[in-house]
């Protein structure tokens, strides 16, 4: 049976693109088309859609308000539509389980590419757990890390995460010490988008974060998340771990990857590391933990519970990759426990 999908956005182009571009695809099927937040709320509840596609800029209530406002009455799985980074991770934290970078309307190549994308993302979506309240990050106090000296001081911390990732990240990230050893993030964002997420990171961590730049250096207390369209890798010479940053084609059907991260950090980083996979569609990381764990790397798998799509961390559990499986707010403890 094809996925039932609202699209809501007051451009009547952008509607009649759409409309048209998922005619030739048989899994999904676009029920109807809103302009409107008040339109949307009727559709919704006549139709029941299995996904609904939002734009966030719109005449009367804007996107994000809208969905705040909708989920406490029906949990619909809503994909949010915008250019702008900063409405995209206000559209997660307020419910929706994941944004989608718009593209040119007039420009046919650029919308057939981005309809193929949002085909797969709404494929994912239609079984997404979604959140009735925006998951809010627990600042919890942490002690300061007392690194023993040898091992554990060359220790190094891998994150992956795609759709759901941009809150898990947080969930995560925030409760670890100022003095931790770095971190390196592969999110699943388009170019452009990074940037102001290591920004939002950089505000709300202990820890400092920035977009990965080619020979950035780590050092303890820094976060480095890899940029959109570039591969993040781990590399280390006489001097220490540093990254390279360079564009490339898809891995796992992504650039950044997450499989290209883990799998360099097996190399540079061995024994010394500490990876952990979390919430998102598709399979990408967890042949890249795998090789972690039998470099000896400690390795951590999200639950089902607590993921937003269970399929990254579901197809690493399976192949062997995870050596612990944890709710989303027992990980940071989890990394913590492992650096003492």
């Amino acid at each position: 049976m094809a996925i039932r999908v609202l699209t809501v956005d007051d451009s009547i182009l952008f509607r009649t693109v759409i409309k048209n571009e998922f005619a030739k695809i048989d899994d999904i099927d676009i029920i109807d088309t809103a302009p409107n937040a008040a339109e949307a709320e009727e559709k919704i509840m006549r139709l029941n859609p299995d996904v609904v596609t939002m734009d966030v800029e719109m005449p009367g209530m804007n996107g994000i308000d809208f969905i705040k406002s909708f989920l406490p009455k029906k949990r619909v799985p809503f994909i949010v539509i915008t250019s702008s980074p900063t409405r995209a991770f206000d559209a997660i934290s307020a419910g929706a389980v994941e944004f989608m970078k718009k593209p040119l309307v007039h420009n046919s190549s650029e919308m057939s590419a981005f309809c193929e994308r949002l085909a797969s993302v709404i494929r994912f979506s239609a079984n997404a757990k979604v959140r009735q309240a925006p998951v809010r990050p627990i600042s919890v106090p942490q002690p300061a890390l007392n690194l023993p000296s040898g091992g554990r001081s060359n220790a190094v911390i891998a994150l992956g995460a795609s759709t759901g990732g941009t809150d898990a990240l947080i969930e995560v990230v925030k409760r670890l010490p100022e003095n931790s050893p770095p971190v390196v993030i592969v999110q699943h964002m388009p170019a452009g988008f990074t940037q102001m997420y290591a920004e939002r990171l950089d505000k709300i961590c202990k820890m400092s974060c920035k977009e990965a730049a080619d020979g950035d250096r780590l050092r303890p207390g820094l976060i480095i998340l890899g940029a959109g369209g570039y591969h993040l890798r781990l590399q280390k010479d006489a001097r220490g771990y540093y990254v390279t940053s360079k564009p490339g084609a898809k891995v796992s059907g992504h650039c950044p990857s997450v499989d290209v991260l883990f799998e360099s950090v097996s190399e540079s980083a061995g024994p010394h590391a500490i990876g952990a996979i979390l919430t998102g569609m598709g399979a990408d990381g967890a042949e890249g933990l795998l090789k972690m764990r039998k470099r000896g790397a400690y390795t951590i798998g999200q639950d089902e519970a607590t993921c937003v799509v269970y399929g990254m961390p579901a197809v690493a559990f399976k192949n062997g990759a995870v050596m612990k499986q944890l709710p989303l707010d027992k990980i940071a403890e989890e990394i913590i426990s492992k650096l003492k």
